[in-house]
């Protein structure tokens, strides 16, 4: 019934309890996850997570934070992204929050790294995963530069104003909304989810950061992303599985994942 459509299960404190994790999603309906890639280094358990299960997809990418790691070229994603169950580019941006002393100016390789991604995105015709964090104005004027309207995507975790959401969408982007929907100080935040078009949200749990109340606090995980459901099924005055279904499909249309199909004998889920 429900996509957790950005996670991060290979970091240490998931990747341990994978099995205990696919239990928890099975009984809160969470039929499948994306894995999202943060570093070269780390793309090998990512992607392992998801050629050893049938309902993990995974992404190839280098986070805007990252430093002191492998700096991609468009060789060494084209290469990873060509694999089985790699079904997108990211997660990838621009993230001014921490400059830690610097300028803005003094983040060109951030930039250019963000550029490398898109570039092969478009080249290879896959959807890009955005992070952007205290960056929208350059976020954007990149992808409208590199581009060029023929790159599709997702902004993840979407924390941004109205007007960022509107511009993503113009640009036929995706937004996805996380944990923080459901906050008591996230009511800006609501309104946007509220605005955007049901056929273009999607939904995620950004774990193992997030949780979203009433686990606010705790590690996050993949069973959790109904919360988020549910917050949005409020704010559209529709059911939490409506916003499960369509979501779903989202994400399939996206990220070109097969549907779900329900064998009509036994009612059985196959992959």
């Amino acid at each position: 019934m429900y996509v957790d459509s950005h996670c991060h299960l290979s970091l240490p404190e998931l990747h341990e309890r994978v099995d205990a994790i696919r239990a928890d999603m099975a009984a809160a309906q969470v039929d499948r996850a994306l894995c999202v890639c943060t570093t070269l280094e780390e793309f090998e358990r990512v992607h392992t997570l998801a050629t050893q299960h049938d309902n993990f997809w995974c992404t190839v990418g280098v986070h805007p934070d990252n430093e002191g790691v492998s700096e991609p070229s468009m060789a060494d994603l084209q290469t990873r992204a060509a694999l089985p169950r790699v079904v997108a580019i990211g997660e990838t941006g621009l993230d001014y929050y921490r400059l830690n002393g610097r300028s803005i100016e003094q983040m060109e390789w951030q930039r250019e790294r963000f550029r490398v991604h898109i570039r092969v995105a478009r080249a290879l015709d896959l959807p890009l995963v955005v992070h952007t964090r205290s960056a929208s104005d350059d976020t954007l004027a990149i992808l409208r530069e590199e581009g060029g309207g023929a790159v599709r995507g997702v902004f993840h975790c979407f924390t941004e104003t109205m007007a960022v959401a509107m511009a993503a969408l113009d640009l036929g982007f995706h937004i996805s909304f996380s944990g923080i929907l459901t906050f008591k100080n996230a009511s800006d935040l609501r309104d946007v989810a509220r605005a955007v078009p049901l056929d273009r949200c999607l939904i995620e749990t950004d774990s193992p950061y997030l949780a979203p109340m009433p686990y606010r606090g705790k590690t996050n995980s993949p069973a959790y992303v109904p919360h988020v459901a549910a917050a949005m099924a409020a704010l559209k005055d529709c059911s939490a599985a409506e916003i499960g279904a369509a979501t779903s499909t989202n994400f399939e249309r996206l990220f070109n994942i097969p549907a779900l199909l329900k064998a009509s004998t036994n009612d059985q889920v196959l992959v």
